[in-house]
């Protein structure tokens, strides 16, 4: 078991109707507040109209537009730019994990007198940050609950994975309501994004039986609620098992004590986002099985055997080599019955830029030391192979 050192300081407020606490936890923080949120679907949910509401006395400031795989230019700089200008108190983010993703950039932004970019490039690191406040309405990334975000430069083909321990949000409100009208299409994604997550942490070289546990009853709850809410929108126990699934996804927590597995899906995933702008749920989704099956070995395959019985229920008495054959499969299986597109040609990718991409992750995402190390010419496969 390895050592390791954890502190989780956002407060979690979750459950229909919390948001009515939004005034109380905001008079906190200060009455300038620079609320951030993507294409306008907080209005459509009414959701903004109920938070200008309840903040009719607190100075707002607006950021509006920000997309899925949130760009440096124009939404980090600009918040930035309107916070340093009207001396922002408190950023309340309200949308998905890319609205909040940006908004820790622009809380470390706000703070930094250099380039914004110099943080996200881990050139300097933050000395401190706005405090965040969010209101989450897609169940996916679980930024809403750890120090990290991602960003894109599109200009460099750059997306970053940006942590820092200053980009805790302070506070999270969790609605599963307010997930009631999402698509079918992000549903599925974030349920994938979700479920990557958690296998980022369990394919790795130490793990104790707590955290595979945990991990497993993750999973498993994932598939089983995805496909509920795919059937029923408003089912609100369903909704909100996978919201708070989602949540405890990306902190850490499932793994405490677990080696590190160098998080290789992310890493080659977001060279297919930042340089064709795909839906990060279903990039995680194609790439998976393609990575396990690329990986799968004398050394690997015991983890594979447990991740199949335990999670898929396949007949533990087989040949290890058959479980794991069969474990990759109904990996993919399941993503494809949730509507997930499983080739890269399917979300508009060809060959043309496999071998730019693959040197691109090779040079900048460290995967030479993931729990199997990938070099460009197996990340070039996996590639190739997911087409």
């Amino acid at each position: 078991m390895q050592n390791f050192d954890y502190m989780t300081p956002t407060r979690l407020i979750f459950g229909e109707g919390v948001i009515s606490e939004l005034p109380e936890v905001m008079s906190k923080y200060g009455k300038k507040v620079l609320l951030t949120y993507g294409g306008g679907s907080i209005k459509k949910l009414g959701l903004y109209d109920r938070v200008r509401e309840l903040l009719a006395d607190w100075e707002i400031y607006e950021l509006s537009g920000i997309q899925p795989n949130p760009k440096y230019d124009p939404s980090v700089l600009d918040g930035v730019k309107i916070c340093k200008e009207n001396h922002i108190d408190v950023i309340l983010a309200v949308g998905g994990g890319s609205v909040l993703d940006c908004s820790k950039a622009i809380a470390a932004g706000a703070k930094y007198d250099g380039d914004p970019w110099d943080l996200i490039s881990y050139k300097v690191k933050a000395q401190a940050a706005l405090p965040i406040v969010d209101i989450i309405t897609l169940a996916a990334t679980g930024s809403e609950y750890d120090c990290g975000g991602v960003i894109s430069r599109t200009e460099t083909n750059d997306k970053i994975g940006y942590m820092d321990p200053h980009l805790y949000p302070a506070v999270s409100f969790l609605d599963p309501t307010y997930t009631f009208t999402v698509s079918k299409k992000q549903t599925a994604a974030g349920c994938a994004d979700a479920m990557n997550h958690i296998m980022e942490q369990y394919f790795c070289e130490d793990s104790t039986l707590q955290n595979d546990g945990f991990m497993e009853a993750g999973l498993k709850s994932l598939m089983v609620n995805a496909k509920k809410c795919l059937e029923n929108p408003e089912d609100y126990t369903a909704r909100a098992e996978m919201m708070l699934d989602c949540t405890y996804g990306c902190n850490a927590i499932y793994s405490l004590g677990n080696s590190y597995s160098g998080w290789p899906c992310h890493g080659m995933e977001h060279a297919l986002s930042a340089y064709y702008d795909i839906t990060h749920g279903e990039g995680l989704a194609i790439i998976t099985p393609r990575w396990m099956k690329h990986i799968l070995n004398e050394r690997t395959v015991d983890r594979f055997v447990k991740y199949g019985v335990n999670v898929f229920g396949i007949n533990a008495d087989q040949d290890k080599f058959d479980i794991a054959e069969q474990t990759v499969d109904a990996t993919y299986r399941f993503f494809e019955s949730i509507g997930i597109p499983m080739h890269l040609r399917d979300v508009g990718i060809d060959e043309s830029r496999i071998g730019e991409m693959a040197h691109h992750v090779a040079e900048n995402e460290g995967l030479e030391n993931a729990w199997v190390p990938l070099k460009e010419q197996d990340i070039a496969n996996i590639f190739t192979a997911s087409l």
